[in-house]
């Protein structure tokens, strides 16, 4: 009897090893799970808002978590983190206001991901 009892519990303890499927290499993947594959990349995704940074008073906005900031909509090349607005017009300028006034300012006080999208510009 104890034989049969530990029989059975190696056969079902090994079967779950039979049934499993090996993992391969990256060849055995989709196209869009291989490795460097733009068929599994998706556009940047858009949240409503940031647990940490508020949004922006009186404007509607969604956060871009690549770029690092709020992406004011209907406006083109403005955007807003930690009560700071900030706009790209050949230059960086910045204002508590969406509307302004604004000030000019170097790339310094720009959140990085922000500065980066700019970069070559």
């Amino acid at each position: 009897m104890k034989r049969l009892l530990l029989a059975c519990l190696l056969g079902f303890g090994l079967s779950g090893c039979v049934l499993q499927q090996p993992s391969g290499p990256a060849g055995d993947l989709p196209p869009a799970q291989q490795p460097g594959s733009s068929a599994g990349k998706l556009p940047p995704v858009q949240q409503p808002s940031h647990p940490r940074y508020a949004p922006p008073p009186g404007v509607k906005s969604h956060w871009n978590p690549a770029l690092g900031v709020y992406v004011v909509e209907r406006a083109r090349d403005l955007y807003y983190r930690e009560r700071i607005f900030y706009r790209w017009d050949g230059g960086w300028s910045w204002s508590p206001q969406a509307g302004g006034p604004w000030k000019e300012t170097d790339s310094s006080g720009i959140p990085p991901g922000l500065f980066r999208q700019y970069q070559n510009r």
